[in-house]
């Protein structure tokens, strides 16, 4: 029996554990679940890299 988890679960997942283990921030955590969208290629793919590139955007200038 194969078992699949949605890439977004895993990085949430892995975003909690480094949370809690304090090895990353908040920002970075929400930063690396808000990729498991992108990377799972989820229905909210397309808003979070709208969202992801606006921040950037706004880091660049």
């Amino acid at each position: 029996m194969a078992v699949t988890i949605s890439v977004t679960v895993l990085l949430a997942i892995t975003a909690i554990l480094l949370i809690r283990a304090r090895h990353t921030t908040l920002g970075t955590a929400v930063i690396v679940w808000l990729s498991g969208f992108t990377t799972a290629s989820t229905g909210l793919a397309d808003p979070v890299n709208t969202a992801l590139a606006a921040v950037a955007h706004l880091f660049h200038h």
